[in-house]
Formats: structure tokens, C-alpha cells, sequence
């Protein structure tokens, strides 16, 4: 997994959740995403899957039981959208 899609995802998240008061710095790639992590919701969680959709061409379902495994961190998310990208 790379740095870069780290990065990127780091920008996504912020400017497509509109997160005014984050800036990348503050988002560790290896803390939760919910929670006590970021503090996003499961109408994040909705929003992410569609952004990860336009931008990667990833398709997350809300039946997919890996979800809380793929949304565990940034990390985990990245390694799941490296694997799984059509775009």
C-alpha cells in the first residue's frame, strides 16, 4: 500500500466530507475511522463508499460483512481499495 493513496484518501475524505476543522496531519493512517478515531458516522461511512466508487471504481456494500475490517482505519481501507480498484 502506498504513501500516496494514503495521501490521496486523506484528501478525499476531507474535502468530500467536508471535515473544515482536519487537515491531513490529523488523520493517523492507523487510528479507527469511527469512534474515538476521526469521530465519523455511519453516514460517513455511506458517504466514503460512494467517493471510493467515483474516484477508485471500489463498489462497498452495506451487506459486505468485512465492512467493520475494511473500515478499521485508513490503513485498512487503503489496502482494501489497492486490491479491489478498477479506475
Amino acid at each position: 500500500m502506498s504513501q500516496e493513496l494514503i495521501a490521496e484518501l486523506k484528501t478525499l475524505f476531507i474535502e468530500g466530507l467536508h471535515l473544515e476543522d482536519v487537515s491531513a496531519e490529523d488523520i493517523a493512517a492507523d487510528e479507527p475511522l469511527f469512534g474515538e478515531g476521526l469521530g465519523l458516522d455511519s453516514i460517513d461511512a455511506l458517504e466514503i463508499a460512494v467517493l471510493l466508487d467515483r474516484q477508485y471504481g471500489v463498489k462497498i456494500t452495506s451487506e459486505d460483512d468485512r465492512n467493520q475490517d475494511i473500515f478499521a482505519s485508513l490503513n485498512s481501507l487503503a489496502e482494501f481499495v489497492t486490491e479491489n480498484r478498477s479506475k
